[in-house]
């Protein structure tokens, strides 16, 4: 089913109880993740760390060669800008809510009016000279409809926003009742006020009524956020297939924009979304490592079709027509997202014929799994195959890798003549002047170190004098951004702002949506998993649904409730580890 902008509120309850009674997602943004300036390949380089790896730049740009790849795929590039949902990040649907509540906070009276401007008084406002005699006419006009018979409402000639906001000043303390007065656009998009006579009534209910209006058109301006919401607030398991892009694009756009730091941007992607499952990463571990030779998305789809796995048969519910693999397109998000979901539930199926007796179903809820959750696969690091969400990443030792600098006019067969005596190399380029030099025996290292000390147009170190001069000068930087804000505080204290800068210090910690302990969630295994499966329901009301309309928690709160469900989980568990348990019998590799 296709849901554009123009059926999107009608389906919308659709939507949510699919996610109700879903038991994971399968998601593809179809992002193109493009680069402002070099290839990708130029800006990542098989020893980035993951920190480096995670961190895009903003921009909205258009990059020809996947602007082709899009149009080659039968992308619709009219239909993105003519019927694409619209949608709000986090902050952007707080300062919207704001300035809604603002407008409905100074309608504080019986005769207050129903649309008024920021800083209304309800006394004589001082008008600008130049600006008298327009509003002298303004009032002799509403004079002459408050004393007409037969005239009911009033149109004023578009005007500026200024005048407006005079407008609304002056009729709010000398029309405190009996008239309504509100703001519309013309067909050119001209905004005018128009006056209407109104009793008390009639003026309760037209509020009542823009006030309903009002909520719909935020609503509609939150758009397609209110799905990405209430799939984060149901808890359940979201698979991917190459996902890290995905998940960074959809807490960016969605939520708020992503940390500089790793460590924050994990804790932030796990409040949001506190199950993931990147089938790449699964299809390239054992026991699928030895099995699948290529873990492209359509290649992994058409092995997962031949033995030993047992591709899962698809019933499409009624009046929602399914995708068929036989007719492959490839590219399209909806597509794309389909086949994870099927590779996932065949790679599943696969583990349970490891247990005794063998399972031919084995559920999104099943322990056979979470050894996969929540690490995102790499590509291109040669060392570290996954970003761990929730812990610390691996550390390879690389002390066989040289970080080297050298002219710009340098190509890579000056670096392979340059370390022709050392065998076999691989070289990762940084940029310009800089690449990583691998040599197949660590004990060589020295030894081209020591080559370097007398060069003038090269320098060659080791990887841990690179990385250790790094984070010296990160550490510099860091201290000088603290002591500078230290400074800015000292100076705001003097000048009595520090109440302002403690309000509108990086909204991160009092804006963020973060998952919320949605559901009935019962972490013991039932009965018929015989201690394979917990039983998380996953199971969201229509209130919990309706909260994703509104913002939702602060990052501290959803720090909280990560940190809460995870306890919750460590205390739900049994105790100690069985040799022959389940969860143990497959394990994400520490090593490559």
């Amino acid at each position: 089913m296709e849901i554009i902008r123009s059926n999107f509120k009608s389906n919308l309850h659709k939507v949510y109880q699919a996610i109700e009674e879903a038991d994971f997602f399968a998601i593809d943004g179809e992002f193109s993740g493009i680069s402002d300036g070099p290839s990708v390949t130029a800006l990542t380089n098989g020893f980035d760390t993951p920190e480096e790896r995670s961190s895009p730049d903003v921009k909205f740009v258009c990059q020809s060669s996947s602007i082709d790849f899009l149009a080659s795929q039968g992308f619709d590039f009219n239909k993105v800008f003519r019927n694409g949902i619209p949608y709000l990040n986090q902050e952007e649907e707080r300062q919207l809510r704001e300035q809604y509540d603002e407008k409905r906070s100074q309608a504080n009276g019986a005769g207050a009016l129903a649309y008024v401007s920021p800083n209304t008084s309800k006394c004589p406002v001082t008008i600008p000279e130049d600006q008298k005699k327009f509003i002298d006419q303004v009032v002799e006009k509403i004079e002459d409809l408050l004393q007409s018979e037969e005239s009911k409402n009033l149109d004023l000639e578009p005007c500026t926003g200024f005048q407006r906001k005079l407008i609304y000043q002056t009729l709010s303390w000398k029309y405190p009742k009996g008239i309504h007065v509100e703001t519309l656009e013309t067909e050119k998009k001209e905004r005018y006020i128009v006056i209407s006579k109104v009793d008390e009534e009639e003026r309760k209910r037209r509020e009542q009524e823009k006030h309903a209006k009002e909520q719909e058109e935020l609503n509609d301006a939150v758009g397609f956020s209110r799905v990405i919401h209430a799939i984060a607030n149901s808890g359940k398991l979201v698979i991917g297939h190459n996902m890290l892009l995905d998940v960074m694009h959809t807490v960016h756009q969605f939520y708020c924009p992503l940390p500089a730091d790793l460590n924050e941007f994990k804790e932030m992607t796990t409040c949001v979304f506190p199950r993931l499952l990147d089938t790449k990463l699964m299809a390239s571990t054992q026991p699928f490592k030895d099995i699948i030779n290529n873990t492209s998305l359509a290649e992994l789809e058409k092995r997962l079709k031949e033995t030993p796995f047992n591709p899962p048969k698809v019933e499409s519910a009624e009046g929602f027509p399914s995708y068929d693999t036989a007719s492959e397109q490839l590219h399209e998000a909806g597509y794309d997202a389909y086949i994870t979901g099927l590779c996932f539930i065949s790679m599943a199926n696969y583990l349970g014929s490891f247990l005794s007796p063998p399972k031919i179903h084995v559920s999104a809820r099943s322990k056979l799994i979470e050894p996969f959750f929540n690490k995102l696969f790499l590509m291109r690091v040669m060392d570290i195959p996954y970003l761990n969400l929730e812990g610390p990443d691996l550390q390879p030792k690389r002390d066989h890798v040289l970080h080297v600098t050298f002219p710009k006019e340098w190509k890579t067969s000056d670096l392979y003549q340059l370390f022709s005596a050392f065998g076999n190399i691989q070289i990762s380029w940084i940029d310009d002047t800089s690449a990583f030099v691998s040599l197949s025996q660590p004990e060589q290292v020295q030894i081209a170190v020591n080559t370097s000390k007398y060069a003038e147009s090269y320098r060659i170190q080791t990887y841990a004098e690179y990385v250790g001069k790094k984070q010296e000068e990160k550490q510099i930087k860091r201290k000088w951004t603290e002591d500078g804000w230290k400074e800015a505080d000292r100076k705001r204290s003097n000048t009595q702002c520090i109440s302002y800068t403690l309000q509108n210090h990086y909204y991160r910690t009092n804006s963020f949506t973060a998952t919320s302990a949605v559901g009935k969630r019962n972490l013991s295994p039932t009965q018929e998993e015989a201690g394979l499966e917990d039983g998380i329901s996953g199971e969201i009301s229509d209130t919990e649904l309706e909260r994703t309309d509104s913002c939702a928690e602060s990052l501290s709160e959803g720090r909280k409730k990560a940190k809460k469900l995870k306890r919750m989980k460590k205390e739900l568990s049994p105790a100690g580890s069985i040799s022959d348990s389940p969860a143990t019998l497959f394990e994400v590799p520490d090593t490559w």
